[in-house]
């Protein structure tokens, strides 16, 4: 979905950007509320979901995961919008060591408004987020009727139709550092 508004005599285009994040090393909490505020660097925090503690997927020898779904509201073209999280994530410590291995940020944008884009290094939406439970229970949160570009269904209807397994448990109170509403 596009917004578009005004700021004095410019009109700003803002793309709605659906990001899933996770954290297994370190305060993950406190590592996922920085993603965000750093995300509202970016454009407009509109919401996040809970937060949810899931295992690891690939590499199974390594901490559990916590995960979240951000609502971007952002002017930014999807290989800027790359660009910033990439440098957001190695500011936060993030190093490329192991696919799939421990992390301290991971931060992938599953969907960009109703756009597929399929380039070297950006391939949208998410390549994998219909079969990823830890992606699809905090993004239905947020999004349970948003539909997949590619599939054609709602992001309910893609988490509904994954196969048993892939723990993923919400945490009880949650909530991100500053609700939404404090970030407008």
């Amino acid at each position: 979905m596009e917004t578009k508004r005004r700021n004095r005599e410019t009109t700003f285009v803002y793309k709605d950007v659906y990001l899933s994040l996770g954290s297994n090393l370190g305060d993950r909490t406190a590592n996922l509320n920085r993603a965000i505020s750093g995300l509202g660097e970016l454009g407009q925090v509109v919401a996040v979901s809970s937060f949810y503690e899931t295992e690891p997927m690939g590499f199974a020898a390594q901490p559990w995961f916590l995960n979240c779904a951000v609502k971007l509201g952002t002017e930014k073209m999807p290989k800027q919008l790359l660009s910033v999280v990439l440098d957001l994530e190695q500011q936060m410590g993030r190093r490329r060591v192991q696919k799939n291995g421990p992390r301290i940020i991971d931060i992938d944008i599953l969907l960009f408004g109703n756009s597929i884009i399929d380039t070297k290094g950006l391939v949208v939406p998410h390549p994998a987020m219909h079969q990823r439970r830890f992606v699809l229970e905090p993004l239905a949160e947020i999004a349970a009727e948003v539909r997949h570009p590619v599939f054609k269904r709602t992001v309910r209807e893609l988490r509904d139709a994954l196969p048993p397994g892939q723990s993923v448990k919400r945490i009880e109170h949650s909530s991100p550092r500053m609700n939404v509403e404090q970030r407008k």
